[in-house]
């Protein structure tokens, strides 16, 4: 049987001019992981990362907290959704400056708006597009985890929530798999892995959000 574990990057800069840059928290976080991962007796025949740089920040501090020489593969089909442009598709958007709890608001009402359909033509990577992508670049890791793999990706909390919603109810319609993507979207934490199995059955997911490698100000969802 293959395990495929999906990792959400550490924390980036939020409010920061360039937020695809880890904190140095994000950094303490994906060193935490591969520690924690390798402790634990992980050891991945290959990691697989989205393009983005926080991807392959988070990707090189665990392999450096893990002690892996495993090799390192990009997949952009794990890139992030395009959360800012979704943000400023909002039509209730008062202000392009929020903390974060405003920030927090106005992302949910806003990826509901997304995912629901609706002013597709105003958002550069549509819901259906998004989902295809990631689900394709899935189906590729799922293949290279089985049978008796163990691959690590490395990818962003819109991704992951796409995996676990596929996984969970793969024949779900369109509206189940929206409502249960943004259940699991606004809960992934910074770092926290998520357990998938691969076997005869295909697969299936064991456990979602782990976390117990941090604690204290290393724990965070933002």
């Amino acid at each position: 049987m293959g395990v495929l574990l999906l990792v959400r990057h550490g924390q980036a800069s939020f409010g920061a001019d360039d937020y695809d840059v880890l904190s140095a928290t994000g950094h303490e976080q994906a060193r935490l992981l591969g520690k924690h991962l390798a402790g634990h007796g992980v050891t991945p025949d290959v990691v697989v990362r989205g393009d983005m740089r926080r991807h392959r920040e988070t990707a090189e501090g665990m392999l450096a907290g893990g002690g892996w020489s495993a090799d390192v593969e990009v997949d952009a089909g794990w890139d992030e959704f395009d959360h800012l442009g979704v943000v400023a598709a909002h039509p209730d958007l008062a202000s392009p400056s929020l903390d974060r709890r405003e920030f927090q608001r106005v992302f949910e009402e806003a990826t509901a708006r997304w995912t629901s359909g609706a002013g597709d033509a105003t958002y550069p990577e549509p819901w259906p597009g998004f989902l295809g992508r990631v689900r394709g670049s899935l189906e590729r890791a799922c293949a290279q985890a089985g049978p008796g793999g163990t691959v690590v990706v490395v990818t962003s909390g819109g991704p992951v929530a796409v995996a676990a919603a596929t996984l969970v109810d793969p024949d779900g319609d369109p509206a189940t798999t929206a409502r249960l993507w943004g259940r699991f979207n606004t809960v992934v934490v910074n770092s926290s892995y998520s357990r998938v199995v691969v076997g005869s059955t295909g697969a299936r997911l064991l456990t979602f959000n782990e976390h117990a490698h941090l604690e204290g100000d290393t724990l965070t969802y933002r």
